[in-house]
């Protein structure tokens, strides 16, 4: 039996978020061997999703304030100790 397709339509069934702006950039290997590492890990996803939320991180660390960030550290370093003592 043979299926018709005539009416069938190219492209994407999805559409792609109109916030998502495509490019071509060339990254390392071991980059993009560790992102898809954690995908298969995960049992499934996107490593290109991993790669744009650990440039949105990055980010926001830049960002982050050193007192923010100080008392970050401080308060992880006390959790711990506390559950060490």
């Amino acid at each position: 039996m043979m299926e018709d397709f005539s009416k069938g339509k190219r492209g994407s069934i999805i559409k792609p978020d109109p916030n998502k702006v495509r490019i071509t950039i060339r990254l390392d290997g071991d980059i993009i061997n560790h992102f898809k590492t954690i995908v298969h890990e995960a049992g499934g996803g996107n490593y290109q999703t991993l790669i744009n939320k650990a440039l949105h991180d990055y980010i926001e660390d830049k960002n982050t304030s050193l007192e923010t960030t100080l008392r970050n550290v401080i308060r992880d370093e006390l959790y711990e100790f506390k559950k060490i003592a």
